[in-house]
């Protein structure tokens, strides 16, 4: 848990300190406030580019000075802290207890899970922002993740520069580019496989409540024969002609099904497909905190708005004593159910 979270010109807020305690954490004011972006600081103090996934130029304040800072203390006093100075705007500096840590680092300390309006069509979107949803789950079980994804993802780049060159690339080079991808392709798929295998046999045997189960299976390229480097050698023509790669772990979908109506998540209505992705992040934090002993820090926006009192009532029953849970909305009525545990924080216009 984070027990005091501070803000340094980071987008709307000038300079923004909260002591938050255990449980409930809840972000209550107008829209504009600033609540959304409070969600992103704290969603940047895990390894990744954050809830909005946006430049760090971007979360700077307009008329600061440029640069941006985010501060968390957790519980054990520990302090963690991250963010941007010009001129170098775009690099992202970490520092945990003062000293410089890489943003991967990150993952040692917290686990920080979110979900936000801008998800509740993730299962009708294009399969790039489905394996995203799917690494960060795969981030929250196997903290190795993100190196073997980013060294992949730098030598798949690699690669694409020299079949696009217009000109016969050394073959050594690409070979040693392609076991690079094969090597760490095959840590992305094993480890995106057990987070699947895990999650859909939890969901699988909870029981029917007010929020739908999903069914989960990992579909289009398999790492099971073992040969991308062998594939990649073959069809560099190919690769070359399209200007990018056709095989490997980047060509994945997460495939996500209504079990309750044996149908694919895409076809359902969007409040089903809302409740599925609830369920789906409810069934996933109890597995981190099983697995890894450290319940994960929820950050659900606007969670509530489109909830009936029944389900509003039935999430928060299921939210107590998971750990530390962030939520927001622009209404304190929304969160009257919430029992237990809990700080209410009014958030006004920041300026």
């Amino acid at each position: 848990m984070l027990s005091r979270l501070v803000l340094t010109d980071f987008r709307n807020h000038a300079d923004l300190a909260l002591a938050t305690g255990p449980g409930f954490v809840v972000l209550t004011g107008d829209n504009g406030a600033g609540k959304t972006n409070i969600l992103e600081a704290v969603s940047l103090l895990a390894p990744g580019r954050g809830l909005r996934r946006a430049p760090l130029g971007e979360m700077a304040r307009q008329g600061g000075p440029g640069g941006f800072g985010v501060a968390a203390t957790l519980g054990d006093d520990t302090v963690i802290a991250t963010g941007a100075q010009p001129p170098a705007i775009e690099r992202r500096v970490v520092r945990v207890n003062g000293a410089a840590a890489a943003a991967t680092a990150l993952a040692e300390w917290l686990t920080v899970l979110w979900l936000t309006p801008a998800m509740d069509r993730l299962f009708a979107a294009a399969a790039s922002e489905r394996r995203r949803f799917l690494d960060r789950l795969t981030l929250a079980l196997a903290p190795g993740h993100a190196v073997h994804s980013n060294r992949y993802e730098a030598a798949m780049r690699a690669r694409n520069r020299l079949l696009a060159e217009g000109r016969p690339a050394d073959p050594e080079w690409l070979g040693a580019l392609e076991a690079q991808m094969a090597e760490h392709g095959a840590a992305i798929d094993a480890a995106r496989r057990d987070t699947v295998t895990a999650l859909a046999a939890r969901l699988a045997d909870a029981p029917e409540g007010p929020f739908a189960r999903a069914g989960l299976a990992l579909e289009g390229w398999s790492d099971a024969a073992g040969t991308l480097a062998v594939d990649l050698a073959a069809g560099r023509g190919r690769d070359a002609a399209a200007g990018r790669a056709l095989a490997g772990p980047h060509r994945s979908d997460l495939a996500v099904t209504h079990l309750g109506k044996a149908q694919p998540a895409a076809l359902c209505s969007t409040g089903e497909q809302k409740a599925l992705l609830l369920g789906l992040i409810l069934a996933h934090a109890d597995l981190v905190a099983e697995r890894t002993a450290r319940p994960p820090l929820l950050l659900l926006d606007e969670v509530a708005a489109h909830l009936d009192p029944m389900r509003r009532a039935a999430l928060f029953e299921r939210l107590a004593g998971k750990g530390q849970v962030w939520m927001t909305g622009t209404e304190p009525a929304l969160f009257a159910d919430v029992g237990g545990e809990a700080t209410r924080i009014a958030i006004g216009a920041a300026v």
